[in-house]
């Protein structure tokens, strides 16, 4: 039985971290991004993280499997007590929980920095995502219809909202 840590995410983590979150810009709508990222990406990306917006990981044997990060949801400043948050598990691992853990820490920690909002934004095919965010108290607020394309495809997006 594989056991499994949650810990703060470190820049040593930035190479997992590319890995999982380019399989989702390469095969799903989960993440519009479109083109891969890089380590260097992410290293600027890890500059960003702080005690408001933390970055964790999911580690089974070693290695990094999962991470989710709470990132400012807009930069003006009526906007400092409401938050985003994003989940990503490494195909391998899903369906074990990995995804709740993370998104039940992220709100752990959002409490405890005294964030009043946290969003969610999912694509309306990303099913499980809402899923999982529905039975942890995220309410949908919002369907932006056609505001993303990949794929050649136009994409609604469901916001999610969580108050705290």
């Amino acid at each position: 039985m594989t056991s499994y840590c949650t810990r703060p995410a470190t820049k040593a983590d930035a190479p997992a971290l590319v890995d999982i979150l380019n399989h989702y810009i390469a095969h799903s709508t989960t993440t519009f991004l479109t083109e891969p990222q890089t380590i260097d990406d992410r290293l600027k990306w890890f500059d960003e993280r702080s005690e408001l917006y933390p970055a964790i990981v999911v580690e089974a044997e070693g290695a990094a499997v999962a991470w989710g990060a709470l990132s400012a949801h807009n930069p003006r400043g009526g906007y400092r007590h409401t938050a985003d948050v994003s989940v990503y598990v490494h195909p391998d691992f899903y369906r074990r929980g990995i995804g709740r853990n993370i998104l039940n820490e992220l709100i752990a920690r959002a409490r405890v920095v005294k964030q009043h909002a946290l969003i969610a934004n999912c694509c309306s095919e990303s099913v499980a995502s809402i899923a999982l965010h529905e039975t942890l108290g995220f309410s949908r607020v919002a369907c932006l219809r056609e505001i993303g394309r990949k794929f050649d495809r136009w994409l609604d997006v469901i916001y999610l909202e969580l108050l705290l």
